[in-house]
């Protein structure tokens, strides 16, 4: 099986450490916090294996430049692979309620 190599930005490290802290320390349900991760985390190394099996991303201009995105409870996970190199970086994981648009923009 030829496997995809995962590469995780910078601000997907920081999104995924923010999600922990709110869930552990400001919701005050640090095992929540642990599971909650862990739950992103399986997904993301998932795609290690057929990373296109979830959606495009719908709104212009991400649509066209191939963004996907992997739902996972209330968050998504936002990547793109890139079929020539077998790469699949992986950009943002946003609460899925929150301005996406707006977030994706930065």
């Amino acid at each position: 099986m030829n496997e995809w190599k995962v590469l995780l930005t910078p601000e997907f490290k920081q999104e995924i450490r923010d999600i922990h802290d709110y869930i552990a320390n400001t919701l005050l349900v640090p095992e929540t916090a642990v599971k909650q991760v862990g739950r992103i985390i399986d997904v993301v190394e998932s795609l290690n294996s057929m990373p296109l099996r979830y959606s495009l991303y719908e709104k212009e201009p991400w649509r066209s430049r191939g963004l996907r995105k992997a739902p996972v409870d209330n968050f998504i996970v936002f990547y793109l692979p890139n079929q020539s190199t077998r790469e699949v970086v992986i950009f943002h994981v946003f609460y899925g309620r929150r301005n996406i648009e707006d977030l994706l923009k930065i």
